[in-house]
């Protein structure tokens, strides 16, 4: 008879696992039961700590933020405008750390308060830039949804860094489109060169911010 103590199972101790199938299967390969295999309990014993997969989902997307701001310190000299591309560039690197990254963070919600020390110390310095409460959520939110929605089409093309699907050959989609020259010639501009599009569309936003609101440096 084995004198082996199982490791108890418990919340973090799935999502962990669920998230490390999720880089070997994806998001669309990541079920219940392979969480079950891997972590050698039948199915139903899952179901103790989630009632369905988006729960499961969840504490995922939460315990990718725990990961993104483990040991993170808050620079209070950050103007708005720093802090806003430290938060979104943070979580682009954060989200491309695992296959679907993106698909997994969007629509999810957090099970904990582990966002909120980093949430009200962005909104104190927002507001004290001369955001109202109502305008800085909406900076922060609108500039968040543009991450997360970019690095879901990033990861359409290139699931992890290093790969690249089938289906996205530049040159081919190039002769494709060859009746269609000015949408032939965009290939590269929308499949190639993700960190540059990225940060561009971090300055269009931010600019748009200023402009619509005004708030000081």
């Amino acid at each position: 008879m084995s004198t082996e103590r199982r490791v108890p199972l418990d919340r973090k101790r799935v999502a962990d696992t669920a998230l490390k199938l999720l880089n070997e299967a994806g998001l669309e390969g990541l079920t219940l039961r392979a969480i079950a295999r891997e972590l050698d309990v039948k199915a139903p014993a899952l179901y103790w700590h989630f009632k369905d997969k988006q729960a499961l989902l969840d504490e995922m997307a939460t315990e990718m933020y725990r990961r993104m701001v483990a040991g993170a310190v808050l620079d209070p000299a950050d103007t708005w405008q720093e802090r806003l591309l430290k938060a979104n560039r943070g979580l682009r690197a954060a989200l491309l750390g695992y296959r679907d990254g993106a698909r997994v963070f969007s629509g999810s919600h957090f099970t904990g308060s582990d966002h909120g020390r980093e949430m009200e110390a962005n909104l104190r310095l927002f507001t004290a830039a001369g955001f109202t409460l109502t305008e800085a959520v909406r900076a922060a939110a609108t500039l968040n949804a543009y991450t997360i929605g970019f690095v879901t089409e990033e990861q359409g093309v290139k699931p992890l860094p290093g790969e690249r699907r089938e289906g996205f050959d530049v040159e081919e989609r190039a002769r494709l489109l060859a009746e269609f020259p000015l949408s032939a010639a965009v290939g590269a501009e929308i499949f190639e060169g993700y960190d540059r599009q990225f940060e561009e569309g971090l300055q269009l936003i931010l600019a748009g911010i200023e402009a619509r609101y005004r708030p000081s440096g």
